[in-house]
């Protein structure tokens, strides 16, 4: 079995930032983009943001969310993906152990940032009710970023 080398600390210690930075970039939430009708330049833009703060809010408050355990079950399928196919590296190099645990941390990884990109998309549920509260208000929504 392989021990980990100064070289391998050094790999994993420049990949960390990387790995960081995408994190706060999946973390970046999405809100509702208003058409500006009537209402909207009646009320101003300061208005609006209170207006979606408060929507989101009450959404937050009545809308159930899976996040969290989807995060698990990808960040799981990932590195049991991912200790399959290291292994089946590692019987080709002969160091299968080795091969096998980069792999699962690499799939673990590639799960938990595809969860956290995924993440950042609000369910369709919690987009129905800040867009059915925004439209009681007044507001036209468009869209979402």
């Amino acid at each position: 079995m392989k021990e980990t080398t100064k070289k391998d600390l050094i790999v994993i210690l420049k990949v960390l930032p990387l790995i960081f930075a995408l994190f706060l970039l999946g973390c970046a939430a999405k809100g509702p983009v208003l058409y500006p009708n009537a209402y909207l330049k009646s009320v101003g833009n300061e208005k609006a943001s209170g207006d979606i703060d408060e929507c989101k809010g009450n959404a937050d408050a009545y809308v159930n969310s899976n996040a969290g355990k989807d995060a698990v079950k990808s960040t799981a399928a990932g590195s049991a993906a991912g200790a399959v196919i290291g292994g089946a590296a590692g019987a080709v190099t002969g160091d299968i152990a080795g091969s096998a645990g980069v792999g699962a941390a690499t799939g673990a990884a590639s799960g938990l940032v595809y969860s956290m990109f995924k993440g950042s998309e609000p369910n369709p549920v919690y987009k129905s009710f800040v867009e059915r509260c925004l439209r009681e208000k007044g507001y036209e929504i468009i869209g979402w970023e």
